[in-house]
């Protein structure tokens, strides 16, 4: 990943999302899926932007099948909002990136 978004997969999740002192965005994708390059720029812009106060990340969904299947992804992009371990919002589909900061800004 570049600059200040980190990759999660199906070992680092729990450790690098669920047990984070800090809100965690991860964006749930894969190499093949259009919409979710596209949002791709907006999301590491969002990192950038929140850095030392939220965690980005994304997750792989064809690489970490299993947590995309515990959170009952079935569209890609699909955005999750954690903070102290629980799913505190998720938007689905290639998202403007206000509405982004929005959902992060509720949960800070």
């Amino acid at each position: 990943m570049a600059g200040n978004t980190l990759e999660f997969n199906d070992g680092t999740f729990a450790a690098e999302v669920l047990e984070s002192a800090t809100p965690v965005l991860v964006d749930f994708w894969a190499p093949w899926c259009g919409p979710c390059r596209a949002l791709a720029p907006t999301v590491e812009a969002i990192a950038t932007e929140y850095v030392g106060k939220v965690k980005v990340g994304k997750i792989n969904t064809d690489q970490s099948p299993g947590v995309a299947t515990k959170y009952g992804i079935q569209s890609i992009p699909t955005l999750m909002l954690f903070k102290n371990g629980q799913v505190v919002n998720t938007v689905i589909g290639a998202q403007p990136k206000d509405r982004i900061t929005q959902m992060i800004n509720a949960a800070l």
